[in-house]
């Protein structure tokens, strides 16, 4: 998931405790298996922004902050695969989510 905010990266199991403004929220999804790329899967500004979120610290899904690009992909409409410009762009967010997922597993 990438978000837009002035906060520095982090993932959705840490918590400042002030409750920050959630601007822009995006969710992909990726299942190798059933899809040709990453799609997005919500996208919301304001309150929608701060349901997505709230979801994913629910669900134990990592949360990258990179407000650039958020505001690329707010563009794409919920069910879209990213288009191939921007596959570069979303493998580093897969990296980040990957190399969390493995970290979670050796501990």
């Amino acid at each position: 998931m990438a978000k837009q905010a002035g906060e520095p990266e982090r993932h959705s199991g840490e918590d400042r405790g002030d409750k920050p403004v959630r601007d822009l929220a995006v969710a992909l999804r990726y299942r190798q298996e059933e899809d040709n790329a990453p799609r997005i899967v919500a996208s919301g500004r304001g309150l929608v922004a701060k349901k997505i979120l709230e979801q994913a610290r629910e669900h134990g899904v990592p949360v990258q902050e990179n407000p650039e690009v958020a505001q690329l992909l707010a563009g794409l409409e919920t069910g879209q695969e990213i288009p191939p410009e921007l596959y570069g762009v979303i493998a580093e967010v897969l990296a980040f989510v990957f190399s969390l997922d493995s970290a979670r597993r050796r501990f």
